[in-house]
């Protein structure tokens, strides 16, 4: 039986990932939080096993994981089960890997500065590296977080961490796949967890793809349904550039219309016609084989935002702002005219201006930078430059 370790057991990697191995049988998934006890002490208290409730299909058991590690805890436990993974993967979400503006691993990071130091590792960016420092046979390590060309991020942070602790690691022993994920999973909440008698359970929708770089150095499961190609590019850009670009653009707009999920912000006719227009526009600058699939790919998507029984919160969605918007909405506008693409940036900034002027905290891992420019005399210029995205203020009116 191969085994997977996986960093970050959020509702969506419970979704994603776990479904799609379970399904592929003989595989096995330890997990480990990296910050919290809660999810491992409400899964162990029911044997590791929860319902995946699918909207439309039913309550599915998902019974593959074997364990869930606390980091903070007991980091040597974490290590050791790294030593007996065939794959480990991530979902850490995109402040998981401490980044900087540049997209590069931001070495003045306090939490990296700690694993530089020696204490811990408490990062995954720290743990890899210590890691593959010791690895003798092959591995693969797996981004299945929403960031463009996820795998070769991910692969230069743990290099430049590598390279400041001055730590050996022969690269020829593993590889670090690009891929692209999607579906839309929300928060799970008490009404469900009542209705399935499962204090863990995970909502989710029917569709689910998973499209994954053709770069394994060892096993891997027989997923059923994913696409194994050379080239993971288009099918990301249309990804993350339509359906996340919209479900953002959605996020802070409706947010400011005050609207709660996602389904009503669709049903507000000037969103839904910022978001097909979004869409539209994202769609026209992506590789050519890509863009015949827009209309239907648009299509689809808004049918999937219109389903009320998600209940697919936009204050979840509009988290991490400073994170997302540099790639879900600045390469599209460095790539062409796109005047609703302009208009979803704006939302985001307005977004950060009011909720600052309201006193309340953005859940933003720059909110103390955010908040510091959004009280500046342009906030929106100070706003675009903390994100390395200057040169958009064109597109936007101060």
């Amino acid at each position: 039986m191969g085994r997977i370790v996986h960093f970050g057991l959020g509702n969506f990697a419970r979704a994603h990932l776990l479904d799609y191995t379970a399904d592929a049988g003989g595989w096995d998934v330890v997990g480990v939080s990296l910050r919290s006890d809660k999810i491992r002490d409400g899964l162990r208290a029911q044997g590791f096993a929860y319902g995946l409730a699918v909207q439309g299909v039913g309550l599915k058991h998902i019974d593959i994981l074997r364990e869930v590690l606390v980091a903070p805890e007991d980091p040597s436990a974490v290590l050791a089960a790294m030593t007996r993974a065939d794959i480990i993967s991530a979902s850490v979400t995109e402040k998981g890997y401490h980044l900087g503006a540049d997209g590069l691993l931001d070495l003045s990071n306090s939490s990296i500065q700690a694993d530089l130091s020696g204490t811990g590792p408490n990062t995954l960016i720290g743990f890899l590296a210590i890691h593959l420092s010791t690895r003798q046979t092959p591995l693969t390590v797996m981004s299945c977080d929403n960031r463009v060309e996820n795998g070769s991020v991910l692969k230069a942070a743990v290099q430049s961490f590598a390279e400041s602790a001055q730590i050996a690691i022969n690269w020829a022993l593993v590889s670090f796949p690009n891929a692209m994920v999607d579906r839309i999973t929300p928060a799970t909440t008490d009404e469900l967890r009542t209705k399935h008698s499962d204090p863990m359970v995970v909502p989710t929708e029917a569709f689910r793809e998973w499209v994954i770089e053709d770069n394994f150095k060892g096993p891997r499961p027989n997923w059923p349904d994913v696409q194994i190609v050379s080239d993971v590019a288009p099918h990301e850009l249309r990804k993350l550039r339509m359906l996340n670009g919209a479900h953002s653009a959605l996020a802070y707009a409706g947010l400011l219309r005050g609207h709660k999920f996602v389904h009503q912000a669709i049903a507000d006719p000037d969103l839904r016609k910022l978001a097909v227009q979004l869409m539209s526009e994202a769609g026209a600058i992506l590789p050519k084989n890509e863009r015949v699939l827009v209309p239907a790919y648009s299509q689809a998507l808004i049918e999937r935002f219109e389903n009320p029984e998600l209940a697919h919160r936009l204050d979840q969605i509009a988290m991490d702002g400073s994170q997302k918007v540099p790639y879900r909405f600045a390469q599209t506008l460095r790539a062409g005219s796109a005047p609703s693409v302009a208009t979803a940036l704006d939302a985001w900034l307005e977004f950060c201006i009011c909720e600052t002027q309201a006193g309340r905290r953005l859940n933003d891992t720059r909110v103390d930078d955010i908040v510091q420019a959004a009280r500046t005399s342009s906030p929106k210029t100070a706003i675009l430059a903390l994100i390395n995205c200057a040169d958009l203020v064109q597109f936007i009116s101060e």
